[in-house]
């Protein structure tokens, strides 16, 4: 009991670390419960009349299709959310189990997973991403989380790794083999619970590279031309010359609305790394 209120306090007084979450938590409640008090049909083009500022009927105006911005924008957290997350999770998945295997295991295997880690990183990725996305006949959310997730696993790999080599030669590990503890039992037993902080941790960094990615993909117009996403809406904003038409709640909410996420993500991160790596201070 002492342990956690221990850890509680050092939580509470991690106010960058407060501070993402709270963002993030607020991001995610709009996402989930938001479709339920809004009318979908608003959200379908010539739903009402186009090109209209902001007006108390419609809170965010209307975009150049006849579509209610307010709307939009809350049908659109949800699927951008989903394709982060689920590109996140996927890369993460890939990069722990990697990065388990090459620090436990060591010697070629380590060498392999490391030096395919290295070259995936010298790689171009968003050149890559723009040059399949551009090839795919039907891009879908579940596609993309792919597509981006096949390029992202890296960093969780690197981390788990450098982790994982540093931990199997701690005390603790060393009596448990000596014990004749398997070498599954170990990584699951051992290992793995101490690295939960890091993995928290690369799962963010992951989170925010996989948006960062499926952002600028939408953006030049190669995301799921059938859902509504914030990049797609940035997109068709300028497609549309939102800019030079000067409808600033076209385009302005879902920039305002991404850049609320990344902030999030970096405060998360970074009060993450301040809560593993104690030489940064808990602040």
């Amino acid at each position: 009991m002492g342990r956690f209120s221990s850890f509680a306090a050092e939580l509470a007084r991690n106010k960058t670390l407060l501070l993402g979450l709270l963002l993030l938590l607020t991001i995610c409640l709009l996402a989930v419960l938001g479709p339920f008090f809004v009318d979908f049909a608003n959200s379908r083009v010539g739903a009402t009349i186009p090109r209209s500022p902001p007006t108390p009927e419609h809170w965010f105006g209307t975009d150049g299709q006849g579509r209610d911005m307010f709307t939009v924008m809350i049908l659109a957290m949800p699927q951008t959310l989903r394709i982060g997350i689920t590109a996140g999770l996927i890369s993460l998945s890939v990069g722990v189990a990697l990065g388990l295997v090459a620090g436990f295991a060591g010697g070629w295997v380590d060498t392999v997973i490391r030096l395919a880690s290295d070259v995936m990183m010298t790689i171009p990725g968003i050149a890559i991403l723009v040059l399949v996305a551009a090839n795919v006949r039907e891009m879908t959310v579940e596609l993309m989380a792919v597509i981006v997730a096949t390029l992202s696993w890296m960093v969780a790999a690197r981390t788990i790794r450098a982790q994982t080599l540093s931990l199997r030669e701690r005390g603790y590990v060393q009596v448990a083999r000596l014990n004749g503890t398997s070498g599954l039992k170990l990584v699951f037993v051992e290992v793995l619970p101490n690295l939960l902080p890091f993995i928290a941790a690369s799962f963010v960094i992951t989170v925010s590279n996989a948006m960062l990615a499926t952002v600028g993909l939408e953006a030049l117009g190669l995301g799921p031309q059938n859902e509504l996403t914030l990049g797609m809406t940035i997109y068709w904003a300028q497609f549309y010359g939102a800019i030079i038409r000067g409808m600033w709640w076209w385009w302005g909410p879902p920039i305002l609305t991404i850049a609320t996420i990344f902030v999030g993500l970096m405060l998360t991160s970074a009060g993450m790394d301040s809560f593993v790596n104690k030489r940064l201070g808990a602040n």
